[in-house]
């Protein structure tokens, strides 16, 4: 073959043809590849991330269903001030420009309080070193429950009416009772009691009067 027949295809426009027929389905495999891709990844479309921090996960669902956006509770943590279970905090937060059924990760309030061990005041520290300690470990106090023993000596804490041991937790925040001493031990509230009912019996002797003198008239 001679380098002028091998090159006479050139004249033939069956080969030009498919070249051009090469080109095209290339270009266009290309373009429908990346409109595609836009199509699949929503590009240039976004959604703002709506504001629900502080409503029920309930709510917030129905907030995030009408965005086309998916939520995961990831974290919880007890804030004292606000409603169980409610939204704390999230990520993307709000004002976020996200892609349609982006997961939204929330960290809500714990449905249960969390327990706290109390302070070791029982038989460990006066009225008023216990109250300061229930205080400063924010625990709040009702009325101090007296019973016989050394005064302001603290013997002993209650939370609803039942003493608790030592270590035992209860929830943060709770309202407890410390038992305290009154001075005065059992053989002295005994002779009070005592006293009370003698006097209680004691029966007050009316006043004597003076009789008036009985004058007899039958001489008349």
């Amino acid at each position: 073959m001679t380098f002028k027949e091998f090159f006479s295809f050139r004249k033939n426009r069956f080969f030009w043809l498919n070249i051009a027929g090469m080109v095209l389905a290339v270009v266009l495999a290309v373009f429908g590849t990346l409109k595609w891709i836009d199509i699949y990844t929503h590009h240039g479309e976004a959604i703002l991330v709506p504001d629900v921090k502080g409503m029920s996960v309930a709510d917030a669902a129905r907030v995030f269903d009408n965005r086309r956006l998916t939520f995961a509770v990831s974290d919880s943590t007890y804030v004292k001030d606000k409603p169980a279970g409610c939204i704390l905090d999230y990520n993307p937060s709000a004002g976020q420009k996200v892609k349609e059924g982006r997961t939204i990760y929330l960290t809500i309030n714990t449905l249960n309080i969390p327990l706290q061990a109390i302070p070791d005041v029982a038989d460990n520290s006066s009225l008023r070193q216990a109250e300061a300690s229930m205080l400063a470990s924010g625990f709040k106090l009702d009325s101090v429950e007296y019973i016989p023993g050394e005064r302001d000596w603290v013997y002993g804490v209650k939370y609803r009416g039942r003493m608790l041991s030592l270590g035992e937790g209860v929830p943060m925040g709770a309202t407890l009772t410390l038992v305290a001493g009154n001075g005065k031990d059992s053989l002295d509230l005994l002779n009070d009691s005592l006293m009370m009912m003698r006097d209680s019996l004691i029966v007050p002797q009316q006043p004597a009067t003076e009789e008036e003198p009985i004058i007899d008239d039958s001489w008349f």
